[in-house]
């Protein structure tokens, strides 16, 4: 007797034969809870309701904006502490909207010592980025290379540091001209990388 290929069901776990995966990749009784839940959403708030005397909490609301300066002037934050692998003392701070992160911000206590400041022009760099990301990936700000290029200008601390390296050569490619650092270049001086 032939044994058929097992494998789980990506609902419930249940480990059933591969020939009886239902649309979606489910066993059958979850795909017919899954039809039930896309087709009859009051059935399973009253089920809900029924078992767990309370409404399921409503669909997350999604915020959509066009920019960082549509972001509240007061966010909710949680700060972290940290300590690299040579002993300094980091602080991240995660701002949120709805739960959702959506700017980080990175500091020392060492911010002084001249050892760790390109250290930290890089770290601006790479939060600016991810704070970035996150406002495209929790809110729906559109991201754009254009946005990309202004927030690596904006982290770099002096001229030749890395992220004004960065800027000097990705601003090439970019499809519109960027104000700021373009205007301290005399014209048809390139700085090499």
């Amino acid at each position: 007797m032939k044994r058929e290929p097992m494998g789980p069901c990506p609902v419930c776990g249940e480990e059933i034969a591969l020939d009886q995966l239902q649309e979606g990749g489910a066993c059958p009784p979850c795909s017919t809870l899954m039809t039930t839940i896309s087709q009859r959403p009051e059935l399973v708030q009253q089920l809900w309701a029924t078992q767990y005397a309370s409404a399921p909490l409503p669909p997350p609301v999604k915020i959509r904006i066009n920019s960082e300066a549509e972001l509240p002037d007061e966010l909710d934050a949680k700060r972290y502490r940290t300590v690299d692998r040579d002993n300094n003392k980091w602080y991240l701070s995660v701002s949120e909207v709805n739960g959702k992160p959506v700017e980080v911000f990175a500091s020392t206590a060492f911010d002084r010592d001249h050892e760790l400041q390109s250290r930290i022009s890089n770290l601006t760099t790479i939060t600016r980025l991810i704070s970035l990301l996150l406002r495209h990936l929790s809110l729906g700000e559109p991201l754009t290379y254009e946005k990309c290029l202004k927030q690596i200008q904006r982290s770099s601390r002096q001229r030749n540091d890395l992220p004004d390296m960065l800027y000097g050569v990705l601003r090439r490619y970019a499809s519109q001209p960027l104000a700021g650092k373009q205007a301290e270049e005399k014209p048809g001086q390139e700085r090499a990388a």
